[in-house]
Order: structure tokens, then C-alpha cells, then sequence
């Protein structure tokens, strides 16, 4: 039972936060923003929940250093994804399936990219897993860099902003508030996955369609 508890402990924000710091919500958003296998990453109720812990012994930093940081550490992850997607094209479409990687995941995106254009990059940020799999896609279909790079970035800073200082407001709002982080944490998980759904059932009905 004590494992079972530790493991789930690796996915609760609260938990990491306390445990590694800063350190750790950069490596989860360098990693949940642009390797294949990061989606599964907590990536929006980390942010959340890191600005309602900004500013206390376990984040003793100043928000807006925290935020820069987080926004090189996405911007940079997602490059990475670019990267990955540019240099191993055939070996990601050819790819077999496995519990990190299902080819739906990259239909979903493309369907994303193909409604949204360049927009994707900045709405995708919202979007658990599209965030995760737009720059790798980016990369097959060798989208010129520099725009990828601008517009990459663009939504890395939209994104971090919104989430971090959306927890960093309603923490000093609502003090209080900290006594229910578990709460809070499954409500963030139910909330991101409500695009996801979305997203699922118009690629559901797409494919009803050209059936």
C-alpha cells in the first residue's frame, strides 16, 4: 500500500513541488513539451499549483524569475520536439505502438495543426498531449524554423503565464485555499482533460465521416 501511495506521489504536483523544487517542475515541462513520451506528464496542474506555492520555502524564488524560467524551459523542450521530429521522421511514422506512444495521438494533432495553422503552437499549449506531439509534428512536415521558433515561444509564455499567475492570483485571493490542493489537483486534471475529449470525439466523428 506504501508503494502504491509513493508511485501516485510521482504524478501529485503538490508532492513533487515539495520534493524537488523548481528543479523538478522544469524537467517535467521541458520533457511534457516535446518528448514523445512526456504527455502523460502533469504539466498545467503542476504550473497551477506551482503559483500557489510560489514564494513559500518550497519555491523561494521570485515569480517572475520562475516564470522566465519555466518559459526558456518549455520553449526549449519543445525544440527539442522539433528537433526529434525534423532528424527521425521515418523512424516516428513508421513506429509501433506502445503504452507511450499510439498513432492517434499524432492523427489528433494533425487534424489540430490542420484547423488552427501556426495557431496551434499557442492554443496546442492548453491542450494536453496536442502540446506534447505539435512540435514533433512540426518537425516531420519541416515547418521553417524561425517561424516555428516565434510563434514556439509565443505560446511557452502564454501558457506559463496564464497557469502560473492564475495559482499565484488566487493563492494571495484565497489564502486558505492551500489546505486543499488535493481538491484543486483533481479538478486541474478533470478540467485538461475536457479538450482532450473534445478533440477525441471530432476525430471520432471525422472518421465516421470519411468512412
Amino acid at each position: 500500500m506504501e508503494n502504491s501511495l509513493a508511485f501516485l506521489d510521482m504524478f501529485n504536483p503538490e508532492s513533487l513541488i515539495q520534493v524537488g523544487g523548481l528543479t523538478i517542475i522544469l524537467l517535467i515541462i521541458f520533457a511534457e513539451t516535446g518528448l514523445f513520451f512526456g504527455f502523460f506528464l502533469p504539466g498545467d496542474s503542476l504550473l497551477f499549483i506551482a503559483g500557489l506555492m510560489s514564494e513559500t520555502k518550497y519555491l523561494d524564488i521570485p515569480i517572475s524569475i520562475m516564470i522566465a524560467l519555466l518559459i526558456i524551459a518549455a520553449g526549449s523542450g519543445s525544440t527539442v520536439g522539433y528537433l526529434t521530429g525534423r532528424w527521425a521522421e521515418k523512424y516516428l511514422t513508421n513506429m509501433k505502438e506502445n503504452i507511450f506512444y499510439k498513432k492517434k495521438y499524432l492523427e489528433m494533432t494533425r487534424e489540430f495543426y490542420a484547423k488552427y495553422g501556426m495557431m496551434a503552437f499557442v492554443m496546442g499549449r492548453f491542450v494536453p498531449i496536442i502540446r506534447t506531439f505539435v512540435p514533433i509534428l512540426s518537425g516531420i512536415v519541416r515547418i521553417d524554423f524561425p517561424k516555428f521558433v516565434f510563434f514556439n515561444f509565443l505560446g511557452a509564455a502564454l501558457w506559463i503565464v496564464t497557469m502560473v499567475m492564475a495559482g499565484h492570483w488566487l493563492g494571495n485571493a484565497f489564502p486558505q485555499i492551500t489546505k486543499h490542493l488535493e481538491i484543486i489537483v483533481v479538478g486541474m486534471i478533470l478540467l485538461s482533460m475536457v479538450p482532450i475529449f473534445i478533440t477525441w470525439f471530432r476525430h471520432q466523428r471525422a472518421s465516421k465521416k470519411n468512412n
